[in-house]
């Protein structure tokens, strides 16, 4: 009966997945996010410079360890979303590395195991712009130790293919260099079981890193038909925010926000999502968003940090029953 019992304990221990995303999309499981804390910007809820009676003053200012403490102490969220390699890459990198020291020190991963308790996802600039710079970027990101990167503002298959490549080993038929870099210290393994683990799932289904698409513009729509049929995309989103921009007409300095067709285009990705089996995600930020949205049929989520994010991710988990 012992050996009976060690068998199956072994068993189930290979089954274990070390990217907690992984094991809930495979499981068809919701997964639930949250933006990485950040220090607030001046200006936020009233001027820069000095408070006044009824301007709050702004809170100290934290290091990026300090705000990696934040995020592995909260334990609501499944990952932590970074998106500030989206628009400077080199000035968002350079902090971004900080806030990984900070991850590792504060226990993101346990070592002995390799389970990332916050596996982090992160946007990585426009593909689009300058392909094999992406595919440099992209490599130098995961080399930190990241499990999921985000392509923004797609607009063709053609783009996906070339991220999904970047984030390929050469031995999978795909781009990374051989240079690993601190990836598989941060993930607590060796650099020849990092190596087998670090393929995108699901084309590789023993893979552990994950890709999120973005589609947030009209040129993405009106191909997400042949961008939603690309194998390898984890999890595939509408740009809700951004889409709420595109179709804001500021002609005559006037604002109008077209409602219908900014749905209308969520409903285009959701659609897009279910017809390629691939799951959709949506930035829910607080409890009646993310309600709504889960019924609709979105199953995996950002929101942002604080107390309404938070709650919103609660809300999320009881309706999904985890």
């Amino acid at each position: 009966m012992a050996a009976v019992t060690l068998i199956g304990s072994t068993a189930q221990a290979q089954k274990a997945r070390l990217n907690p995303l992984v094991e809930l999309l495979s499981q068809n499981k919701p997964a639930f996010g949250v933006y990485a804390p950040a220090n607030p910007r001046a200006g936020r809820g009233g001027r820069a410079g000095a408070p006044t009676a009824d301007v709050a003053p702004t809170p100290p200012t934290k290091t990026p360890q300090q705000l990696a403490q934040d995020a592995v102490a909260y334990k609501g969220a499944d990952y932590i979303f970074d998106g500030s390699m989206e628009g400077n890459f080199d000035a968002g990198y350079t902090r971004f590395v900080d806030f990984m020291k900070g991850m590792d020190e504060a226990g993101a991963v346990d070592k002995k195991s390799g389970r990332q308790h916050h596996t982090l996802a992160v946007k990585t600039h426009k593909i689009h712009e300058n392909v094999p710079l992406a595919q440099e970027r992209i490599a130098k990101q995961l080399n930190l130790g990241v499990g999921t990167v985000v392509f923004v503002e797609v607009e063709s298959a053609d783009e996906v293919k070339a991220g999904l490549a970047a984030m390929r080993p050469k031995s999978k038929g795909g781009l990374r260099p051989d240079d690993v870099g601190g990836a598989p210290a941060f993930w607590g393994l060796s650099e020849k079981d990092y190596k087998d683990k670090a393929d995108v799932w699901p084309l590789n289904p023993n893979g552990e890193l994950v890709n999120f698409t973005i589609v947030e513009s009209k040129p993405g729509l009106a191909k997400l038909d042949e961008i939603a049929s690309v194998k390898g995309i984890g999890v595939l989103f509408p740009g809700a925010g951004t889409l709420r921009q595109v179709f804001t007409d500021t002609t005559g300095g006037e604002r109008k926000f077209n409602a219908e067709a900014w749905e209308a285009a969520i409903q285009q990705v959701l659609a897009a999502c279910k017809k390629y089996k691939v799951p959709c995600g949506y930035p829910a930020n607080n409890s009646t968003e993310m309600e709504t949205r889960m019924k609709q049929g979105f199953s995996v989520f950002i929101s942002g940090w604080g107390d309404p994010g938070f709650q919103a991710i609660e809300t999320g988990k009881k309706l999904g029953r985890r």
